[in-house]
């Protein structure tokens, strides 16, 4: 069993009650572990909600502050997490996408889910900000993670505006951006070489050693705690369409995490009565280059085969996903897929995006955009129905991507010349 070799008093986390395993059931106590000591399942945190009231937790969401802390009664957060210094992320923008919708032929309603508002320009800040309150509550002092790159920008700036030391750890060739954006915040950035599965390798045997004494790292010994970060989304989107569960839904896949938190967070809101019970559809989307869900969807099987990355999609690129296994599962419980798309159609994608709605997404949101698009082509996602679609991070730290976009034309200063070049 991963644990953590560092004091875990009693702490405040809210209505989180211990860590269930998602395999067999086995509960702990909350504490930094990540695996079922009966099985070596995963395991996640089980609530107690019981004492909650419908409308009056409705009123508490409504008046509480623009970030996911609004959300708090739901979350494994302490009582006082809005006094405590954090980047407090969240409640960003659900832009309906009536000029992307037009160009899709869809039209039951195009939402795109913008999360490149956050404060580091990426939804990583969502489950950084509940990892770094469980890295206080049980007394680490370094926070830590091993990233395909916007990960460890967002553990820095989090690290930072608490007074922690920072040390994440990235594959040696990822995108230059990603780089410097993780590096400013002050922290130490160290550059692995391989790719992200061998940099998660590293990480998971540091835990186990007298050097990682003390260290807290998100998506390893506090990953309980970091995915239900991704409930966030869910919460927002729900409530954003006027406390309604949105038909469909299309969302990247990393490691699957994203995917499955966004389900359980709207078995939640059916649970507590925040929303009415019906049916939805959850699509996963990724790059070709590295689709290991999208292949074991399409084969049938329920087991995900890693395979080697290599697209232009970095941040998801993770060929041998942990939660693989549950994204089949909710995709196929749900009645949705698992589609990917080339780079050159990512490429198109992105550009799509910025031409129709003004958003520029990063690699990740031309592959949620790519898959609407060919998902809608093959009939599987109906576009008479409510969809919303993740744009994931900012396309500033992806320039590479689109290279080659530029300048329409170069001038004179002077009329003649504007009229020349058909600009008139």
């Amino acid at each position: 069993m991963a644990v953590q070799t560092v004091a875990t008093p009693t702490v405040d986390l809210g209505p989180a009650a211990a860590l269930s395993c998602r395999e067999c059931g086995h509960r702990v106590p909350l504490g930094p572990v990540f695996a079922c000591e009966e099985c070596f399942g995963p395991l996640e945190i089980a609530y107690d909600f019981s004492a909650y009231d419908t409308e009056k937790l409705r009123a508490r969401i409504e008046s509480g502050p623009a970030n996911i802390w609004r959300y708090a009664p739901l979350l494994p957060v302490p009582t006082d997490v809005a006094d405590k210094p954090n980047l407090n992320p969240g409640w960003t923008p659900l832009v309906k996408a009536d000029r992307l919708a037009a160009e899709l032929g869809v039209t039951g309603g195009l939402f795109v889910k913008d999360d490149s508002g956050n404060p580091t320009h990426s939804f990583k800040d969502r489950v950084v900000a509940q990892a770094l309150e469980a890295a206080r509550a049980f007394g680490f002092t370094t926070l830590s993670c091993s990233s395909t790159g916007n990960l460890a920008g967002a553990v820095g700036a989090a690290a930072a505006r608490a007074g922690l030391r920072s040390c994440v750890f990235i594959p040696h060739d990822l995108e230059q951006g990603k780089v410097v954006m993780a590096a400013v915040y002050g922290g130490e950035l160290v550059g692995i070489e391989g790719n992200y599965d061998d940099v998660n390798r590293f990480c998971s045997e540091l835990i186990g050693d007298p050097a990682g004494e003390g260290w807290g790292f998100v998506n390893v010994n506090l990953r309980p705690y970091y995915a239900e970060g991704s409930k966030t989304l869910a919460y927002e989107i729900c409530e954003q369409l006027g406390w309604r569960l949105p038909d469909q839904l299309v969302v990247p896949i990393a490691s699957g995490s994203q995917l499955t938190k966004i389900d359980k967070g709207l078995k939640e809101l059916i649970a507590l009565g925040l929303v009415e019970d019906r049916p939805y559809k959850i699509f996963g989307a990724q790059a070709e280059g590295c689709s290991p869900v999208s292949a074991a969807y399409k084969a049938g099987h329920d087991v995900v085969r890693p395979q080697k990355p290599d697209t232009i999609a970095k941040s998801l690129a993770i060929g041998n996903p942990a939660d693989g296994p549950y994204v089949l599962d909710i995709a196929r419980r749900t009645g949705g897929a698992v589609e990917d798309v080339t780079d050159p159609q990512i490429v198109d994608a992105i550009k799509l995006l910025a031409r129709t709605e003004g958003i520029f997404a990063e690699t990740a949101g031309g592959v949620t955009v790519g898959v609407t698009r060919k998902l809608i082509e093959s009939g599987a996602l109906d576009p008479s129905l409510t969809t919303v679609v993740l744009n994931t991070g900012d396309g500033l730290k992806t320039l590479d991507a689109v290279a080659g976009t530029g300048l329409t034309a170069t001038i004179r200063p002077n009329l003649d010349s504007f009229r020349e070049a058909g600009l008139a």
